[in-house]
């Protein structure tokens, strides 16, 4: 019988997302700390990749349970738990609109950095992460925010200015970025306003490539990039894309080696108190 494929799950599979999860690393481990991340935790890590913050909150002491739609990443988050002997850390496939699999008030913590945005539903993904953590827990997102001028809200900006429009009802995953569309998701899960708090944050991408390597690593791993890339291929403005991306890269670069990237992209960190 041929079940059709969630198309997050061919987005996130597509590619290979743990390249772009490397420049991730050392903003992953500075984030779980600040949040307050301490041993003995149960902590959920939604829409985890290869374990981003899964793995550094491991390493303070928690016991962590890494959920992604992607198989690819699932098992590469099992391959670092497992290299780096964390036996309290470990990844299963799962859906964040449904997380059938995981019973009520579970976990102290439910952490999901740029991963659970990109779900549809979003009022389930909110329900299910209330659900889902004990009371007096929280959750805590990490989300980019539409029309903000840094790299990845640009990225996937001009990428869409690239693909065809989406299908009817698709809730755009950067509307996780407005903090009144947040409010009123959480809501919908019983949370009042007053429970939940806004910080702008900073995630640092740190590539050992310059600018225009690194956009071609997006074009090669990176799902969203690489069907824009697909999209423009068919109407002959590949290139077109890639210079875009090229300048933008090289815009926002920081790094005072011409041959390296570091790009600070500024997120919304919600924190909900269940």
């Amino acid at each position: 019988m041929n079940v059709p494929t969630n198309p997050n799950k061919a987005l996130w599979e597509k590619g290979d997302f743990t390249r772009i999860a490397a420049t991730m690393r050392e903003s992953g481990e500075s984030l779980v700390q600040r949040i307050g991340i301490s041993p003995g935790m149960k902590v959920l890590d939604l829409g985890c990749g290869d374990g981003t913050t899964a793995v550094p909150a491991a390493k303070l002491g928690a016991d962590v349970l890494g959920v992604d739609i992607a198989s690819n990443l699932v098992a590469a988050g099992n391959r670092r738990a497992s290299e780096l002997g964390l036996t309290n850390c470990r990844f299963q496939e799962g859906d964040a609109t449904n997380l059938r699999d995981l019973k009520d008030q579970s976990f102290d913590v439910v952490v999901s950095i740029f991963g659970a945005m990109f779900a549809p539903k979003p009022h389930d993904v909110a329900r299910e992460k209330v659900r889902v953590t004990k009371r007096g827990g929280w959750v805590i997102m990490g989300n980019w925010i539409p029309n903000d001028p840094t790299l990845v809200a640009q990225i996937l900006r001009i990428s869409s200015a690239y693909t065809p429009p989406p299908p009817e009802g698709f809730v755009s995953p950067m509307t996780w970025g407005v903090e009144s569309h947040v409010v009123e998701r959480f809501a919908g899960a019983g949370i009042p306003k007053e429970k939940i708090t806004f910080v702008r944050d900073t995630f640092t991408f740190n590539s050992p490539r310059p600018p225009a390597a690194f956009v071609d690593d997006f074009r090669r791993y990176y799902g969203p990039t690489m069907n824009a890339f697909d999209a423009a291929e068919k109407n002959g403005k590949a290139n077109e894309l890639q210079k875009e991306l090229e300048a933008l890269f090289e815009q926002n670069n920081k790094s005072p080696n011409k041959y390296a990237t570091s790009i600070p992209a500024t997120f919304l960190r919600v924190t909900v108190e269940v």
